[in-house]
């Protein structure tokens, strides 16, 4: 700092001055971190005289702007691409339809934005960004901030036929920041709605009614005060708990509160059978209510663009999105695609024909897109996000993403639950996998309980959909419950629950009607010695039926149960009409006799009840062919047991070895990873490459068969090069004629045939069949068509064969062989 005293002279203050040296401070420009490509068409790198003239209009437009609301922020109208090009934001989108599936919706658009693009912030969170890039220049960058996934995405959403918009306006810090460690998950939230739907119970009319209460009415007013006291209470704990974890949490004061800048896209209802309004944040890819956002400034489209009139000082829940409204919504462009809302108190008045075609004159429409059409290799929408790896952190949640195929067990997605907001104590964890030969498509672990839940898609062996079991539980003693396609198996089992005490099986769509068995075991007996199998000793097995109609109710079994070790056999029947109580037969299995194996019946071995009165009591012989029928049914359940015992286990041991080695399959039609493809394509390749080099080498020289007739000679000289010139020119003069000749011969010949043909018509005319008429008629025309061609061919020769004469003399003396001599 430099004092300078008043009582200077004007020569001691200039020599004072003269001491300060001010030294230019360089201005660093900031180089861009990835330039922007070269090869991209000149409406990049240039506006033609439609995209000035809209660029004039917009800017009459900032200036009345401007002019009238001096409080407002600017517009964001203009601004420059990647080439330091202004180009309007309206044709900075490109609607596009991509060939992909995953992309028709908003929700698969938006997620696929999200996960592909890193989110850089802007770099002055109240200032609008000095850039915006197109959208092909976003994709290939694979970052951008909110405007450039905002642009990016209306584009897909304008492609896929939404009435979408891109929305500048100012979000809260967590929002622009997209930090998501506050906010719940949204595939949790999707699993507690499920779950809510789900425990709600339906109720039936028909029920029974449970029996009247005779309890004292003043009792039970007392027992109902008593439990609400203590559910209030019970609610007043949790609502303090969850207020100190809410004010634990909540965000510090934020200095720029209600200044971010921010950009986002609106989907208006309508198209797509959008039933509502909603705002899509591109940053995550979720459907987000308006409470996330503060206010809005402009919003656009590919044809035009509004600036809100809105009052949005309590947020954007109450505003109008009917950009109809002027009083609301002021447009640019008078072309708006809304029908218009006049103002109160304004009358709608006729326009003179001269001054409304004036005025369609002067009208300023909207230019095409200045960006080239969006294109996406079906290897960038495998890939999902950079470096095919990306962490989102949630509260108390962390999802990560993988690529297809990047990951050896074939996960795509894992989400992990925490209970604590740290992440340091997981609780459930649930996987997502593609493209895996054992069709595992979803694994979901319960850390706590050990519970894991494995889905399956189509197509396994065994049909198997669902596995659940639990992890710290092994062999025979472990509680699982396995669910199966039943239309693709024979035997029609749909679930199969199995306990340390019980196997229970369901089965669907059975000839015999079979549609649940039951098995209890016992425990077994610690014996010395080596041990006779692992079989579990069965108690007893019931069989569950449904009603066959084709039979009475009498003769149906309902429930049959084999009672092995009281050596018994109970059969329930189905129930009659308009009874209460069913038949039942309980048989006693018979001792074989020692002597030839037979079988005694007696009629003590049947205890039976019948509900009809007039049932007659069976004969032995035909005790003896129930007892001996059920006894083989017993039999053969017992193997259908084992058979399930034995089906479990190796479903048990295959899980194990498709876990130690997993495999991951590749359709036929990615050429990229297939390898069958892959080395037949290169194959091809080879082919091609080694025809076209043999082709190369035996192309012969024009000159060889001339040489050879001179004895091929080493050196030539100017007599031997006019030879060779001559007798070239001359072999072609001599094939042209030939060819000359042969297609007139060829006219002249189908000529004659026709002018005879014509004669015998003339002749026999008279005598002739109508089929000999018609063979005539087809002759003639067909006979006539050659003439033409042969005609046609004949006048082309005569032109091209000057040419080609002219042709040939000119390489001959383009030629570096005879070049020296013959010019």
């Amino acid at each position: 700092h430099y004092f300078i005293q008043s009582n200077l002279s004007m020569e001691d203050l200039n020599e004072e001055l003269s001491q300060i040296t001010v030294t230019k401070t360089a201005v660093k420009t900031q180089e861009p971190e990835v330039k922007p490509d070269n090869n991209a068409p000149n409406s990049y790198k240039s506006n033609n005289g439609k995209e000035m003239q809209v660029l004039t209009y917009a800017e009459n437009f900032r200036r009345q702007f401007v002019h009238l609301y001096r409080d407002r922020k600017p517009l964001f109208l203009a601004p420059p691409n990647e080439f330091a090009i202004e180009k309007l934001v309206c044709t900075t989108l490109r609607p596009t339809l991509l060939p992909y599936k995953e992309l028709y919706d908003w929700d698969g658009a938006a997620q696929f934005v999200s996960n592909y693009l890193s989110y850089l912030p802007l770099k002055c969170p109240n200032e609008l960004p000095e850039v915006l890039y197109s959208p092909t220049e976003v994709l290939r960058r694979q970052e951008g901030n909110c405007f450039d996934f905002s642009t990016l995405l209306c584009s897909l959403l304008l492609g896929a036929g939404y009435d979408a918009y891109c929305v500048c306006g100012y979000a809260t810090k967590e929002v622009t920041l997209m930090d998501q460690s506050r906010s719940q998950c949204p595939l949790l939230k999707k699993t507690d709605a499920v779950q809510k739907e789900e425990g709600k119970a339906k109720e039936n009319k028909y029920d029974v009614k449970p029996p009247r209460d005779l309890r004292s009415k003043y009792l039970i007013k007392m027992e109902e005060r008593a439990v609400k006291e203590r559910e209030e209470e019970e609610q007043k704990l949790k609502d303090a708990e969850l207020a100190r974890i809410a004010e634990l949490e909540k965000p510090a004061p934020d200095d720029l509160y209600g200044m971010r800048v921010h950009c986002w896209v609106l989907v208006l209802a309508g198209r797509r059978e959008v039933p509502e309004n909603f705002f899509i944040e591109p940053t995550t890819g979720n459907c987000v209510e308006a409470d996330n956002y503060l206010g809005i400034e402009t919003l656009w489209n590919n044809n035009n663009y509004w600036v809100n009139m809105q009052d949005c000082s309590h947020g954007i829940g109450d505003m109008s999105y009917d950009l109809g409204d002027i009083a609301r919504w002021e447009f640019m462009f008078p072309h708006n695609d809304k029908p218009l809302l006049m103002l109160p108190g304004e009358e709608e008045f006729d326009m003179p024909m001269d001054e409304e075609e004036d005025d369609n004159e002067d009208e300023s429409d909207m230019p095409g897109s200045w960006v080239k059409e969006i294109v996406l290799p079906l290897e960038d929408l495998q890939r999902r996000c950079p470096q095919g790896k990306k962490t989102v952190l949630y509260k108390q949640a962390k999802y990560e993403i993988f690529a297809e195929y990047l990951m050896q067990d074939g996960m795509v997605a894992r989400l992990t639950e925490y209970a604590d907001s740290a992440l340091t104590q997981p609780i459930k964890s649930m996987e997502w996998f593609k493209h895996r030969e054992d069709k595992l498509e979803t694994r979901e672990t319960d850390l706590v309980t050990n519970k894991v839940t494995e889905t399956f898609g189509a197509g396994r062996q065994r049909a198997l959909r669902q596995h659940v079991y639990y992890s710290n539980q092994t062999g025979s003693e472990a509680t699982r419950i396995m669910e199966f396609d039943f239309s693709a198996r024979t035997d029609g089992l749909n679930m199969r629950e199995e306990t340390p005490a019980k196997l229970t099986e369901h089965y669907k769509d059975r000839d015999d009607f079979l549609t649940k068995r039951l098995v209890n075991y016992t425990k077994r007996v610690k014996k010395f010695g080596p041990a006779e199998g692992n079989d579990k000793p069965i108690n007893q097995v019931t069989e569950f039926y449904s009603r066959d109609t084709s039979v009475s109710a009498d003769d149906d079994i309902a429930e049959l149960t084999f009672l092995l070790n009281e050596e018994k056999i109970f059969i329930k029947h189905h129930l009659q009409d308009e009874r209460i109580i069913a038949s039942n037969h309980e048989y006693m299995k018979p001792q074989q006799s020692e002597d030839k194996g037979q079988v005694q019946i007696t009629p003590d071995m049947v205890t039976s009840f019948q509900v009809e009165r007039k049932a007659k009591t069976p004969k032995l012989i035909h005790i003896y062919t129930t007892i001996t029928s059920l006894m083989e049914k017993e039999e053969r359940c017992i193997e259908l047991v084992r058979g399930s015992e034995q089906e479990i286990r190796d479903i048990l041991e295959q899980r194990t070895q498709e876990e130690l080695t997993t495999e991951l399959s590749v359709s036929i039609y990615d050429t990229a990873r297939n390898d069958t493809a892959k080395k037949r394509r290169e194959e091809i390749e080879r082919k091609k490459r080694d025809d076209e080099a043999r082709r190369e080498e035996m192309e012969l020289d024009y000159l060889a068969p001339f040489l050879a007739r001179i004895g091929d000679p080493s050196q030539m000289n100017a007599d031997l090069a006019q030879q060779l010139r001559d007798d070239c020119l001359e072999d072609l003069k001599q094939r042209l004629i030939d060819m000359a000749n042969l297609i007139q011969g060829r006219f002249e010949k189908e000529t004659q045939q026709l002018q005879f043909k014509q004669n015998w018509y003339q002749q026999n005319q008279t005598t002739m069949t109508k089929e000999e008429e018609e063979e005539y008629v087809s002759y003639c025309s067909e006979a006539m068509f050659k003439i033409h061609i042969l005609e046609e061919r004949l006048n082309r020769h005569k032109e091209i064969a000057p040419q080609k004469y002219v042709a040939l003399e000119t390489k001959l003396r383009s030629d570096p062989r005879l070049a020296e001599f013959i010019n």
